[in-house]
């Protein structure tokens, strides 16, 4: 889990590249940018706003001979070893994103390369290399006195709000790749960032193992619990899951399903979803894991624990204890009617 309340800017470089494939040029700054304290805070604001927002997916560099012939860690790896070299080194990354950019949809834009000290990684303090790219221009308008009138000029810029991609770069588990967090808040380019100016792969840490774990769960309640039984044990069958993700510390599948799965006929069900579906999720060689909390309380978010009926009426189940909804609610069959029905249980209407 990271920490960027404390972070300081120690240095920063501005290029601007453009789209090799339409024969633009880069331009390549002389000397690193001077801050102040306004642009400073401003900055920071930009590039670190969408990392506190976004689920944290960390990546790890990679290439397919050895990580060592990847060009931006051998690069960012310059820069931590010597951090007065980054406005030069912060030139080699503009040079190799500019060669990334030979698609027609990739859009010219400024690169920043920044060396970030005092950040927090998991409660330890260290020390990361920001990269951040801004593409689409937006309009402003801006209000100048002409005369004895005021006039409208309008004018485009940047929309600090938006970070249009941007990754960190943290400087531990350097032989195996870095620990890097990356956004890209647009979608026609998807590999350009990622996968061909980064060369990163997703980071097979507990977070990775908790979440992905989780959304083959998911996967698997739609399925196959849902067809072999119905949406409400769907529904349970997710809350008991997240449920035993969150009062345990770390993760052992035998026990997982001996205490998630009622319906023991489903467990060879499980096992052969999982060989099947797990590659998907790389997952399929996954059976023991510590648990990330983090990862936990976003899946608990993201799954909907509603029966929708097709007579236009939804049963929200919102049970921490999965017992209650076994307690509270009834399914059922009415002979006259030749309908399906659910039982509710309660004491008192709560006040919307």
């Amino acid at each position: 889990m990271i920490n960027l309340y404390s972070t300081q800017i120690e240095s920063i470089s501005l290029h601007r590249i453009g789209n090799k494939n339409k024969g633009d040029g880069a331009f390549l700054s002389t000397e690193p940018f001077s801050l102040n304290d306004e642009t400073t805070g401003l900055l920071k604001e930009y590039f670190f706003k969408p990392f506190r927002e976004k689920e944290e997916n960390y990546f790890k560099f990679s290439n397919e001979v050895d990580v060592e012939f990847n060009e931006i860690y051998k690069i960012v790896s310059e820069i931590f070893a010597d951090p007065s070299s980054c406005h030069l080194n912060s030139k080699k990354i503009a040079t190799h994103l500019f060669e990334q950019s030979n698609h027609p949809h990739i859009k010219s834009g400024e690169v920043y390369v920044a060396h970030l000290t005092n950040l927090l990684l998991d409660n330890v303090k260290v020390e990361a290399i920001g990269i951040f790219k801004s593409e689409l221009k937006h309009d402003f308008l801006q209000i100048e006195e002409k005369g004895s009138n005021l006039d409208i000029v309008i004018q485009q810029g940047i929309n600090i709000n938006k970070l249009d991609k941007g990754c960190l770069i943290f400087n531990t588990d350097r032989e195996e790749g870095y620990k890097v967090l990356s956004v890209d808040s647009n979608r026609y380019d998807a590999k350009y960032w990622l996968e061909s100016f980064l060369g990163v792969e997703p980071l097979s840490d507990d977070n990775f193992k908790t979440k992905n774990y989780l959304k083959f769960c998911q996967n698997f309640a739609k399925d196959v619990v849902l067809p072999a039984e119905d949406k409400q044990q769907e529904v349970l069958f997710m809350n008991r899951a997240v449920n035993h993700f969150a009062k345990n510390d770390s993760f052992e599948e035998s026990n997982f399903l001996t205490e998630v799965m009622e319906n023991p006929e489903l467990i060879p069900e499980f096992k052969h979803y999982k060989v099947e579906k797990g590659p998907k999720y790389s997952i399929e060689d996954v059976s023991n894991f510590d648990i990330a909390n983090k990862a936990v309380s976003d899946a608990r978010k993201k799954i909907k624990n509603v029966i929708s009926l097709d007579t236009n009426i939804q049963i929200k189940m919102d049970f921490i204890n999965p017992e209650s909804a076994e307690k509270f609610i009834e399914k059922g069959w009415d002979e006259e009617r030749q309908m399906y029905y659910y039982l509710v249980y309660f004491n008192k209407e709560q006040k919307s």
